[in-house]
């Protein structure tokens, strides 16, 4: 199983979607990893809200769980704005890349929860970036033109899911229009979001670094009419897949939240790993019910190779006393690795 999860998270590393099927039965639980033209199968099917596919064939429960590499956010621009849009951006889960055209501005240091950090200049950084199809692209340099020649350059790559650049309304009005008279369609110099950011009153680079992420989750999350377009365990956790790639003596388990009812802490597809002393990496939403699993998990933990057990967590009768928020059910899968 350590196999499967060292070809995953190769796999996200290098920005490509997969699929592993577990399939649980009285031999165990097996385990198959797909990835691009195969993965999509499951990808595109219809999941609703949920990050995977649970089915039952015969004795056996088979699940289908898609994983997608974090959402890259790319920043041309290494100023004031830039290094609290990039701290918070990591925190959201977005995968960063910083680029700018000076070494006082574009080094690991002054971004230090950057994944990435060019420095070059503006007129090879989309080349360079690969800024394309999927990515969030924000553009805060330092002058007009640059901001031009960078927005120039993404436009002209394959579509990303977001783009926003910096810049007052007249100067944006000056830019939408050179850029419908050199070729581009209205319909997509309208899909950049300039001025940038939610209206929220703005001042300090901080507040105006929020409001920009409010606008780029608002784009993640939300479809044009408000409905809810994507799901918090999508993503996949590439800290906690790491740590399930790396060889080592001592055994661990698995936990993966398979189904949901109701109000409850995580979704499905939230995963937590357990130690035989007992300690965790990931989560699944703490308190009890978590302590609950993870005594299940230490026993597995003793259990031959491909040991398992499928179990629901009911939540409902020691909500109130525990003074928890979640009150429903799920269904997780521990497995021995």
């Amino acid at each position: 199983m350590r196999d499967i999860f060292s070809r995953l998270y190769k796999i996200l590393s290098d920005r490509k979607r997969a699929v592993v099927v577990t399939a649980t039965g009285s031999s165990g639980a097996e385990h198959a990893l797909y990835e691009g033209d195969e993965a999509d199968k499951y990808i595109n099917a219809p999941r609703g809200e949920e990050s995977l596919i649970v089915s039952e064939d015969g004795s056996r429960v088979v699940i289908a769980e898609r994983f997608l590499p974090r959402p890259r956010m790319i920043i041309f621009g290494g100023g004031h704005i830039a290094v609290p849009l990039a701290h918070v951006a990591a925190m959201l889960d977005f995968s960063v890349t910083v680029f700018d055209d000076r070494p006082s501005f574009a080094n690991g240091a002054r971004f230090p929860d950057a994944k990435e950090v060019i420095c070059d200049n503006f007129s090879s950084s989309v080349k360079l970036t690969g800024a394309g199809g999927g990515d969030y692209v924000v553009i805060v340099t330092r002058g007009h033109k640059h901001d031009y020649e960078v927005l120039r350059g993404v436009l002209e790559s394959a579509a990303p899911r977001y783009v926003g650049m910096i810049g007052s309304r007249r100067r944006v009005a000056i830019v939408r229009k050179q850029l419908v008279d050199e070729g581009f369609s209205k319909e997509l110099v309208d899909r950049v979001h300039s001025p940038i950011g939610l209206r929220i009153g703005a001042v300090t680079p901080e507040e105006i670094a929020i409001s920009i992420l409010a606008e780029v989750i608002q784009k993640r999350r939300l479809s044009d009419d408000g409905t809810r377009t994507d799901t918090e365990d999508v993503y996949a956790d590439m800290e906690l897949l790491a740590f399930l790639a790396e060889e080592r003596d001592e055994p661990a388990a698995i936990v993966t939240v398979i189904e949901t009812e109701g109000s409850t802490p995580r979704g499905a597809g939230a995963k937590m790993a357990v130690l035989p002393d007992g300690d965790t990496i990931g989560s699944i939403g703490g308190g009890c019910a978590e302590a609950d699993v993870k005594r299940d998990a230490l026993d597995i933990m003793k259990t031959g190779t491909g040991g398992y057990a499928i179990k629901t967590v009911d939540m409902t009768d020691t909500a109130e006393e525990d003074g928890m928020v979640c009150g429903g059910t799920m269904k997780v899968l521990i497995e021995k690795i």
